[in-house]
């Protein structure tokens, strides 16, 4: 695969979803050499595939169908489309193996029509920051694969905390309560609650179409309409890929998702067992290391509002549970979108010297 002598040739699927935004955003900010953005939306009314020289002076626009695998270095897979463009998966061989583009998905989902072929590729989990510090003992094959899942960012939070704690001390079980935002539903459930509330405090009736319940001022742990699907759909999701990544290193958590009236980031209160009491203190500084920024207890706890824009995990002083000697709680919120999006940039980087051999 040859990259262009200004930057890698990349491509974002889903660049007009909230996600996508993000991740365009990472790749400016992490300087990420690009000579080519293919921006794919994934709006019905914007059927157009543009490619974006980002070199001065230079205006290029062609559709889905001029663009071949071969013609691109990186795909990103911000959101799904009822019609995913050709050079994600190539029909032709010759626009296989090394001369294809390197898929990188931080979507989480795939439309049925897809479930074969994504049963037949072999997809490598990736948090790089995590596999730098917690190696598996058999590394997993990922050396021929073109086809990368970037974690979910509860997957990414729940496994920093177990994988730093358990390096430290044993681990009988873990039980995680994840509190998520509307915007993992995307802009349309970003637009329900903000009418919800608004609608609440001038006594209108309120739209429900979207969560199928009051959320505004609420809590929902099984919402209806398209909401309730997609909130099943994210905890499966999730369990997949913590039974994936942890792969038996630490105990497997419970886990439970719940529908919270903000807009950003997510919550996670994690109950730890440990094999023998741990002070928190201790716990406390096992957990402290890259991506993730411990508070004091003098200190206020970190909320989700104020996560929002932060690259960090921000967890709260350890709290030993008073009548459990070896049960501790841990309280931790991340901006979800933005660690999607940096752990998707991360991955390609960590891909950047094979795509230039």
């Amino acid at each position: 695969m040859k990259t262009s002598p200004q930057g890698f040739r990349v491509a974002v699927v889903g660049a007009s979803t909230l996600l996508g935004k993000e991740l365009l955003n990472v790749l400016e900010e992490h300087h990420f050499p690009c000579s080519r953005v293919v921006t794919f939306s994934d709006d019905e009314d914007e059927l157009e595939l543009p490619i974006v020289d980002l070199r001065e002076g230079s205006e290029a626009s062609v559709l889905d169908e001029h663009v071949a695998a071969s013609e691109l270095d990186f795909a990103f897979i911000a959101a799904r489309s009822r019609q995913a463009p050709s050079f994600l998966y190539p029909a032709q061989t010759a626009d296989q193996g090394r001369s294809a583009c390197l898929i990188i998905d931080l979507s989480g989902t795939a439309p049925d029509e897809e479930a074969a072929e994504r049963q037949s590729r072999r997809e490598v989990l990736s948090v790089p920051f995590l596999d730098r510090g917690f190696p598996l003992g058999k590394k997993e094959e990922g050396g021929k694969s073109r086809f990368y899942v970037s974690a979910c960012p509860a997957t990414i939070v729940i496994s920093s905390l177990l994988l730093r704690l358990a390096a430290r001390f044993p681990l009988k079980s873990a039980v995680a309560h994840i509190f998520t935002s509307v915007s993992e539903v995307g802009s349309h459930g970003i637009e329900e609650l903000q009418k919800q509330t608004v609608n609440l405090l001038s006594f209108q009736k309120i739209p429900r179409k979207v969560f199928g319940a009051q959320l505004a001022f609420n809590l929902l742990s099984r919402p209806g309409g398209t909401g309730g699907s997609e909130l099943l759909a994210h905890e499966n999701r999730l369990r997949k890929q913590l039974k994936q990544y942890l792969q038996g290193r630490v105990p497997l958590p419970a886990l439970r998702l719940f529908q919270v009236p903000v807009f950003y980031s997510l919550a996670v209160s994690l109950f730890i067992e440990t094999g023998q009491p741990v002070a928190a203190e201790k716990a406390g500084e096992a957990l402290q290391g890259e991506r993730v920024q411990m508070r004091r207890r003098s200190q206020d706890s970190p909320s989700q509002v104020e996560v929002a824009g932060s690259d960090n995990i921000l967890v709260d002083s350890v709290t030993a549970d008073p009548d459990h000697p070896t049960g501790l709680w841990i309280w931790a919120v991340a901006d979800n979108l933005r660690l999607a999006a940096l752990n998707a940039v991360e991955v390609a980087e960590s891909l950047r010297p094979r795509v230039v051999q």
